[in-house]
């Protein structure tokens, strides 16, 4: 099974510790668990930082499955919820995979960090995921909502502690079995 992850700073397993963007180690991070847990190809297009695109790149055919989990810098940029939720759904609208092929994560609400000063990006970001939910719905493609897999956060509110990649890769595995 090939599957790909299309996701910003915590699919590509950022170590909030670390200088210049470096990762946790192999070992540690949600994709390259899930790939050692399932001997499934996982292929990492995870990228520090990314936003919403207004375009989606071109996947290959022979996936199996992608999954997205985008929107929290979106919403860490100014973004309301509803205005990532417009992106994200004219992004997936540009994706041509079957939509059974396509499963969107909405991310974990973030915590309040070097990174979340307030209690309203909080607030949207829980919210986000109902907007999550509705577009997939509206889509036809699957969902998932990271928000109830119990991930812990770094001490800077949005990226993943190790646990918290572990937490998520758990989670994930029992909707991909």
């Amino acid at each position: 099974m090939k599957i790909i992850c299309f996701g910003d700073s915590n699919t590509y397993g950022y170590d909030p510790r670390s200088w210049c963007g470096s990762r946790y180690n192999e070992g540690s991070r949600w994709v390259d668990i899930l790939a050692a847990k399932t001997g499934w190809t996982f292929i990492n297009m995870g990228q520090n930082g990314l936003e919403i695109p207004s375009t989606a790149p071109q996947f290959p055919a022979d996936t199996d499955l992608l999954i997205v989990m985008l929107g929290t810098n979106d919403l860490l940029e100014g973004h309301r919820p509803e205005e990532a939720a417009e992106k994200l759904e004219r992004f997936l609208s540009g994706i041509f995979l079957e939509r059974s092929k396509i499963l969107l994560i909405a991310p974990p609400p973030v915590s309040m960090g070097e990174w979340v000063p307030s209690q309203q990006c909080i607030d949207a970001s829980r919210l986000f995921a109902q907007c999550c939910r509705s577009v997939a719905v509206q889509l036809g493609v699957r969902f998932a909502d990271a928000g109830k897999w119990g991930i812990s956060m770094a001490y800077d509110g949005v990226h993943f502690t190790e646990q918290g990649h572990r937490a998520f890769a758990t989670g994930l595995l029992e909707i991909l079995k």
